[in-house]
């Protein structure tokens, strides 16, 4: 493992190339399986597609980066210099999801409907490819992956809303895990990132880079946070949802990464 990584280390930009084109390969594969009729009749596919890749690649490192922190806790002190080979694999896996994922939105004429997605690709590509290049900050791409916990219930959230599936128990049962999970593994994971900046600011590497990133992403997820609460626990408040529960704008995804 250390001797793979060590070579992936020697060229970070074409390895990240490589796990985009692993994802791109992964969303052909997905292509095969059945989609739902409602979610065909309503024109969303493109949607359900991109939605089941994303889950793919929450699944993964969501999984992954709770289990680097788990096995080596320094990582969660130390999120300047401290990682591990595993975890700068995992940094160059989510990297290359987040280029694969922002050229589909791109190329299937979606920009316009996703441009928050896109914003939110190109802070974490940012931040991930300097960590990549200066082997700084993989301990904080690490932490940050802790999102992708959150990721699987909004996917699935997401999902059962294209299938038309809210009155479902499934339905009912994930919003709930979905806010935990929200608080939990986003909006804590996020303020504790920020934190650690703020708190060790004047001798970070380009701080203010990072810090302006993390309060850009922090805002996003606060205003999505209270959308979701809306659209879930206040529904009659909620007027962009349409009575078969999905979102005026076809291609808007709701937090998906």
């Amino acid at each position: 493992m250390d001797a793979l990584v060590s070579v992936l280390k020697s060229h970070p930009g074409s390895t990240v190339l490589v796990f985009a084109l692993v994802f791109r390969l992964i969303h052909r594969l997905l292509q095969r399986l059945p989609v739902p009729k409602v979610v065909k009749q309503n024109d969303h596919t493109w949607k359900w597609r991109n939605l089941s890749v994303s889950m793919v690649h929450s699944l993964l490192t969501g999984t992954w980066a709770v289990t680097c922190v788990v096995v080596w806790p320094e990582t969660l002190s130390n999120l300047h210099s401290y990682y591990t080979s595993l975890s700068y694999l995992l940094v160059c896996v989510s990297t290359g999801y987040f280029v694969q994922d922002a050229g589909d939105i791109i190329l299937t004429g979606h920009a316009r409907a996703s441009w928050e997605f896109l914003i939110h690709h190109s802070l974490v590509i940012s931040c991930f490819m300097y960590s990549l290049y200066t082997k700084l900050y993989v301990g904080g791409a690490v932490i940050a992956l802790f999102v992708e916990v959150n990721s699987v219930t909004l996917h699935l959230r997401l999902l059962l809303k294209l299938a038309n599936a809210q009155s479902s128990p499934m339905y009912q049962i994930n919003k709930y895990i979905n806010i935990f999970t929200y608080i939990t593994f986003r909006l804590s994971t996020q303020f504790y990132l920020t934190w650690y900046i703020v708190h060790n600011y004047t001798w970070l590497d380009n701080g203010s880079f990072f810090l302006a990133s993390m309060i850009a992403m922090n805002i996003m997820i606060l205003i999505y946070f209270y959308r979701l609460l809306r659209a879930d626990f206040f529904p009659r408040s909620w007027r962009s949802v349409r009575p078969n529960g999905t979102h005026n704008n076809n291609s808007k995804k709701f937090l998906t990464d």
